[in-house]
């Protein structure tokens, strides 16, 4: 089962400067829109061949615009045996919609 992070409960860890790897896993389209302040991009596609760069001793929480693609993205990394991976439930979208800051990409 994939974990999964309230908007309101993520904005709160970043608040606390948590240790969080924040990945923006939407395309190159959508990104340009603008992203969560302190997020690296990383289009789902290239998951599997960047993987190994991922750390394994921090939280990464991948989101996309829904949560429905970052929710099949961890459970594709916990296949492969992360176990510290979390989907942001709602996405950019909730996260939009709680009026948290989005910033711009690049």
């Amino acid at each position: 089962m994939v974990k999964e992070i309230e908007s309101v409960e993520l904005e709160k860890k970043l608040s606390n400067d948590e240790q969080i790897v924040l990945l923006d896993i939407r395309s190159e389209a959508e990104v340009v829109h603008g992203m969560l302040p302190n997020s690296s991009h990383l289009p789902m596609h290239l998951i599997p061949l960047r993987m190994s760069e991922f750390p394994k001793d921090r939280e990464i929480v991948l989101y996309c615009r829904s949560g429905a693609r970052s929710y099949h993205a961890c459970l594709y990394l916990m296949q492969q045996g992360f176990s510290n991976v979390v989907n942001l439930k709602g996405g950019i979208i909730d996260w939009a919609r709680n009026r948290f800051d989005i910033v711009a990409y690049g």
